[in-house]
Parts: structure tokens; C-alpha cells; sequence
């Protein structure tokens, strides 16, 4: 794919709705809400909720949020979604009303998390517990990523686990959890089936979304500065995601 910088804006939303029906997976922080130093300190617009619902009755019903969070942590910070909705990247996968769609994954071994809680409490890291994962945020300590990236490569190839990265946060989860397999059990399932997906995310982990996006002929479209592999378009901001997406 062409560098970040040379990627076009997608067309309008306005225009792929008048070619038929669109399904969009649509990633959280850095994407719909701007980043912050701690995952806690995010500020999220006090209309967000509310326009996400319009946006996804606009769609018929065809609106994915899929985030690394869990999915506890970002209704905490949104309130109540009335979408359909993937959380620690794409594992636990609910529908619009909250009933879970497919099988809910294992949460991480307990001595997995012991591992990983003891590791950031001697780093001074931020652990974060997952339903189904671990995080170990170093951004306020950019320096440990090389020690916190092997230290997680470590713990996951004993314990059969994969490591997710993302920024400034490595993420231990069970295999198969990534975005794609959001994309794809979604694209299963109605009112999704038969439509043109299309992922928007700011990450390296929203790759995967990309490419999930790709396997049932939509697209990916990259957020900010970041050099993405598989995308086809690029919007610049989380404004630029808000006035494409109509909800500004």
C-alpha cells in the first residue's frame, strides 16, 4: 500500500450509502476519541453516544465499535451503546441489545496475570485487567518498550498466548483475538451480511480490521500519521473521522 501520507480521503459517506449498503467497523481511541496519557483521562464528547445510535440507524443497523478496551471499560466511558460492539480487540463481540455473538473467550490464566502484574508494579507501568486479556501501558515510561515488549513476548510464547501491540501498550490475549475476526463474525451474521465493510482505526492493531475489511471486498481507512500496510484511504484527524462520519 502507498505511504500514509499519499493515501486519499475516502469518498463521502453519502456517496458509498447511494452504491448499496455499508457496514462500518469503527475503532474508539485515536479514532473517535483523541488519545491521552493514561487510558483513564480520555475526554469523550457529551453528544458521542447519542450520535453514534443516529449513525447506526442511518446504516440500518450496520455499526460495529470495535476496541482494544474492554468492553466494561468503554461503556464506562461512553454510557450505554445501543450498537453492536468488540472489545480487547475484537475477542468479546456482542450485538446491539448486549447478547454475545458467538462463543465468549477464556479470560487470561491466573498465573499469566500474576506475572504481568508483578512486571509493571517493578517497571512502574500501568496494568490494565482485561475480562479476556492483559495491558501493560508504558507511556508514561516510553523507555521500558523494549523491556515490557520482551517481556511480553516471553510470557506469551510460554503460556500459548499472542501479544498485541498497540500505542505504548502491549496486550497478551488467546489466539484469534484480533479485529479481522470482529469483521468476520459480524459479516456472518445479519443486518451485516452482504454489505461493504469498511474499518476505520488509527492503529497497527486496526490492521487487522483492515484486512478483515478486504476479505468481503470493503476497505480499510487509516487515521493520523501512522504508515499503514493495507489501507486504501486516510483521514487525517479524529475531527477529520467525525465530519466524514456525519456526527460532528
Amino acid at each position: 500500500m502507498a505511504s500514509q501520507h499519499t493515501l486519499p480521503s475516502p469518498p463521502s459517506l453519502h456517496e458509498l450509502l447511494a452504491r448499496g449498503p455499508v457496514a462500518l467497523f469503527v475503532d474508539f481511541d485515536g479514532t473517535l476519541v483523541e488519545i491521552a496519557p493514561d487510558p483513564d483521562a480520555i475526554r469523550v464528547p457529551r453528544t458521542l453516544a447519542a450520535n453514534i445510535v443516529g449513525l447506526r440507524d442511518r446504516l440500518g443497523g450496520r455499526l460495529a465499535i470495535v476496541s482494544g478496551r474492554a468492553l466494561r471499560d468503554l461503556e464506562g466511558h461512553t454510557g450505554p451503546l445501543d450498537v453492536a460492539r468488540a472489545g480487547s480487540h475484537g475477542a468479546h463481540r456482542v450485538h446491539a441489545d448486549g447478547a454475545i455473538a458467538g462463543s465468549e473467550p477464556p479470560a487470561l490464566p491466573e498465573a499469566v496475570v500474576e506475572q504481568l502484574q508483578t512486571f509493571a508494579a517493578s517497571q512502574g507501568l500501568r496494568y490494565e485487567t482485561k475480562a479476556h486479556g492483559g495491558a501493560l501501558h508504558y507511556r508514561s515510561r516510553p523507555e521500558c518498550e523494549d523491556a515490557v515488549q520482551a517481556f511480553a513476548n516471553r510470557i506469551a510464547g510460554d503460556a500459548g498466548l499472542v501479544v498485541k501491540r498497540g500505542k505504548a501498550v502491549a496486550e497478551l490475549v488467546h489466539p484469534g483475538a484480533d479485529k479481522a475476526g470482529a469483521v468476520r463474525a459480524f459479516m456472518a451474521l445479519e443486518p451485516f451480511a452482504g454489505a461493504t465493510p469498511i474499518f476505520i482505526g488509527d492503529d497497527v492493531t486496526d490492521e487487522d480490521g483492515f484486512a478483515g475489511a478486504i476479505e468481503f471486498g470493503g476497505f480499510g481507512v487509516a487515521v493520523g500519521e501512522r504508515i499503514s500496510d493495507k489501507a486504501r484511504y486516510r483521514l487525517d484527524s479524529v475531527t477529520a473521522v467525525h465530519n466524514w462520519l456525519e456526527i460532528r
